[in-house]
Order: structure tokens, then sequence, then C-alpha cells
């Protein structure tokens, strides 16, 4: 069964979007791995900062089944889906691993490449899967964090209210 990484993002109602979207991938994948929640600036336009995490779950449904219950999630929290790429959202899911599987068509790109060029999408992941190693670089995403360009983040790690009751 493979393991799946699903990068989330918010930055419309995020502290109801984030919790909400756990709680319906919880519904669809069963034991989430969770990341810690990183506030990041927007990337490619202005507006409020997002709280973006790393979900890791395994499943046995295929890469296109876990992408189509992905974009049922975002839909059923409000996510417009004629959107621009950078523009505020209600919540943003994207399956950017899957096992070993390489992908490339135009549905679904597998490794994503967000991956490598977005600190708010590898340092989560380089924190739940340290030792995991890219399936086309074959280097761990520790490694890739650790060599990551940090001039000017603008991420940082918080704890929203809502989870300092767990």
């Amino acid at each position: 069964m493979p393991r799946g990484y699903i990068s989330i993002g918010s930055n419309i109602d995020r502290d109801n979007n984030i919790p909400a979207s756990l709680q319906a991938l919880k519904h669809c994948f069963g034991e989430l791995i969770v990341s810690s929640i990183y506030e990041t600036e927007p990337v490619g336009f202005s507006g409020d900062p997002f709280y973006n995490l790393v979900v890791g779950f395994d499943s046995g449904l295929s890469a296109k089944e876990v992408a189509r219950q992905l974009r049922q999630i975002e839909l059923d929290h409000g996510r417009a889906r004629d959107c621009k790429k950078f523009t505020a959202r209600t919540l943003d899911l994207d399956l950017i691993l899957y096992g070993d599987l390489v992908l490339r068509d135009e549905q679904l790109q597998i490794p994503r490449d967000e991956i490598e060029r977005y600190a708010f999408v590898l340092e989560p992941l380089a924190e739940i899967a340290p030792a995991l190693k890219h399936p086309v670089s074959h280097i761990s995403y520790a490694e890739l964090w650790d060599k990551f360009d940090k001039t000017n983040l603008k991420q940082k790690r918080v704890k929203p209210s809502w989870m300092l009751t767990k």
C-alpha cells in the first residue's frame, strides 16, 4: 500500500478550513501523519498569509482516485475551480508524492515540482519524512531542505489556537 503525501494550504478562513480539511482527509484515508503548521506569505500575489502543512497517509487507491477525492474536498470547502494559480483560496490540496510513482500527464504530476521549488511544501515534508528520497533525484527530503536557499524565507512554524486544545 503506497504512502501518499498531500500539501495543504489556506488563506481564507484558514482557522476553520485547515482543521475541517484534516477531518475530511482522515475520513477518506484514515490515520494521518501531520506536520507542523507554517504561516507563509503568499507567493505570486498580495494577500493574507497562508497556513501550510503536509500530511502523509497510506492508501490502496490509485493516485488519480486520491486526486479526485482531494478535488471534492476542496469543492466541499468552497474552492472555486476556475480561479487563477496565484490567488487567495479557501483550501488547496495537492497530492505531491505517492509511493515511488513518477507520473506526468495533463491531469496529474507526481512528484510535484513544488516540492523543490517552495519552502512551504519542502520544509513540512522534510519534517515528517526526512529520510524519504525523492523518486527522481533520489535525494532525501532532509538533504533537499538542508540545501534549500533560505534567503528571504517568509514562513514560520505556528500553533493556531485550535491546536492548543489538542
